[in-house]
């Protein structure tokens, strides 16, 4: 008969067909059936917290959500820190673990549902009557409320008979949060109005309005505004027109475009939760900016937002490009205050396909000035390269289709800076969230299994990537000749450098002994490459163009300079000196 682990599994895997984890005591029975029982694939990570990393990175590279395992006491906590940066990230995914038998607490184990809870997931425990039931219960939880779920197998019943796997409802798929009442509606007309009247529209969105499928609607009200565009970090591509696009906003933007987008009179945001580094420590926008701002949280997420829809990205989008489109929509746009400081009578002004006239402020930016980065010199002053220069050349020289995963630190700023993404599932900062390092290898490991037939790149410096030495093997077997890992190597933790070095603090805690990458590399089957020049670079273009079943997972080892400091680790600095 199907043992509650069985039930578990089967069930999972009615709705999960990813899990990856660590076999121990407590999730032996589950793994079992796993493999045995169902056609899910189990990936094996060598740290269980990479179980969750792999799991997080799954999901942000495909949209399906994904699983994880691990076994109870020691080996649960080890997920603790990748849980919290899921939770904070708002990933959902489901963790099952053993626990502690029913009888009660064992020398080893520890109370995991209080655990999980303080970093802000629930626990669903499973009992022989109802693992089916609850499997499902945890599943649609974590879609329902973007959240990583822990589900927890008591290892005393793991193993007991549990009769026939009952059939049960699939999860719920969560509606789009639509927009009602009087006030939101009066808020939709004054946005509106806003767009219409601007002399300077601007449209920013995030990640959340490309979960929300909001690209068409928003290529739409960029059109009927004549509005300029940017996004995060992680909305960029979200625009379908790149033609009038700034980019990246924040710490990561170019000073050209971030001095243009100072220049809006109106500006909306869409799925983005303003914080601090987009916000560009309050600066983004200027003082007479007027900003809204559209989102699913309860309430506006910066003091700089005037005005608060709370709804579905797309819904709103699609919402105001009617009333954009309507001239009834708009006739009280006279009455919406101009900026005098960045109105300019002689801006020329052109009609949108929707007949609206708007203002021709896009037309007269040069974007690709705006959008340009310093490009940096072959070597920095102390004769190690310059991470400007690499990242530029590294750009030009990836496969066009890439999936990039990051892992936390300085060099955060290089790769998001220089390197383009197609679009917001191509580019996964797993770590940042919970302002955590050390979750790089296993997010090759999630993002591979989730697009197999597209290049998978690790950007990491050298402390995170130590950090998680353990899952290079795993990033190295999983996406063998479609993986490719940059390594940002300072020989030191580079942000503590920066911030705490220059305030005079003991900088021999921030060292790292120069560490050879490559030959890490090497020693798990990969092909590893010391780069200390540009042209050392010119390997990533011939494995470009290698067939990815005859090549090799290749590390490129960088030994930067840490005296070039990253933009947005300077308006860190400048915050806080």
């Amino acid at each position: 008969m199907p043992s509650v682990s069985a039930h578990v599994a089967l069930t999972l895997a009615q709705q999960i067909d990813a899990v990856f984890g660590v076999m121990g005591n407590g999730n032996a029975y589950f793994l079992d059936a796993l493999e045995r029982q169902t056609p899910a694939t189990f990936t094996a990570v060598r740290h269980e917290q990479g179980a969750v990393v792999a799991a997080d990175a799954h999901y942000r590279a495909s949209g399906r959500i994904a699983a994880g395992t691990a076994t109870y006491g020691a080996g649960f906590t080890n997920t603790l820190t990748a849980l919290a940066e899921s939770v904070q990230a708002r990933i959902p995914l489901v963790l099952i673990v053993g626990d502690e038998p029913t009888s009660g607490p064992r020398p080893w184990d520890v109370d995991q549902i209080a655990l999980a809870s303080a970093v802000g997931a629930r626990t669903y425990t499973v009992g022989r009557t109802d693992a089916a039931a609850t499997t499902v219960i945890a599943i649609e939880h974590a879609l329902t409320y973007r959240l990583p779920v822990v589900l927890a197998i008591p290892y005393d019943v793991a193993a007991v008979d549990a009769g026939d796997v009952p059939a049960v409802s699939a999860p719920r798929a969560p509606e789009p949060l639509g927009v009602h009442g009087e006030f939101a509606s009066g808020m939709l007309d004054e946005i509106a109005a806003a767009l219409a009247s601007a002399q300077r529209p601007l449209l920013l969105a995030g990640r959340g309005a490309w979960l929300a499928g909001a690209g068409p609607a928003l290529g739409e009200l960029t059109e009927a505004t004549g509005a300029l565009t940017a996004s995060t970090a992680l909305g960029r591509g979200i625009f379908p027109n790149a033609s009038y696009d700034l980019g990246v906003t924040g710490g990561f933007g170019a000073d050209g475009a971030m001095s243009t987008v100072r220049e809006a009179d109106v500006a909306v945001v869409f799925g983005a939760s303003l914080n601090q580094f987009t916000m560009r420590f309050g600066e983004l926008f200027a003082p007479g900016t007027a900003v809204f701002q559209v989102d699913v949280a309860p309430a506006a997420t910066h003091p700089h937002v005037g005005g608060y829809v709370r709804g579905d990205a797309r819904l709103v989008a699609e919402a105001l490009v009617e009333r954009v489109a309507q001239p009834s929509a708009l006739h009280n746009s006279g009455d919406f205050p101009q900026n005098p400081q960045l109105s300019d009578a002689a801006t020329p002004v052109s009609a949108s396909p929707s007949g609206v006239m708007h203002a021709g402020w896009r037309e007269s930016v040069d974007i690709e000035t705006a959008r340009t980065y310093e490009p940096g010199d072959d070597l920095a002053p102390d004769g190690r390269l310059d991470p400007r220069s690499a990242a530029r050349r590294i750009g030009e020289l990836l496969p066009a289709d890439r999936y990039v995963v990051s892992d936390g630190g300085h060099f955060l700023g290089w790769s998001n800076m220089y390197w383009p993404v197609a679009s917001p599932d191509r580019v996964m900062m797993v770590g940042t969230a919970f302002q955590a390092i050390g979750l790089g290898w296993p997010s090759v490991v999630g993002a591979s299994r989730a697009q197999p037939d597209s290049t998978i790149v690790l950007t990491s410096g050298d402390g995170g990537g130590l950090m998680a030495i353990a899952d290079l093997e795993s990033a190295v077997r999983t996406a063998r000749g479609r993986g490719c890992a940059v390594i940002w190597n300072d020989a030191a933790y580079g942000a503590e450098v920066n911030l705490y070095g220059l305030k005079g603090l003991a900088e021999a805690p921030m060292r790292i002994p120069e560490v050879d990458f490559a030959s890490l590399a090497a020693a798990v089957g990969a092909e590893g490459v010391v780069v200390r020049t540009l042209a050392d670079l010119e390997r990533l273009g011939t494995w470009s163009t290698e067939d990815p079943a005859q090549r090799r997972f290749l590390l490129l080892d960088l030994r930067i300079s840490g005296d070039v400091i990253a933009p947005y680790q300077q308006e860190i600095i400048r915050v806080n000196s």
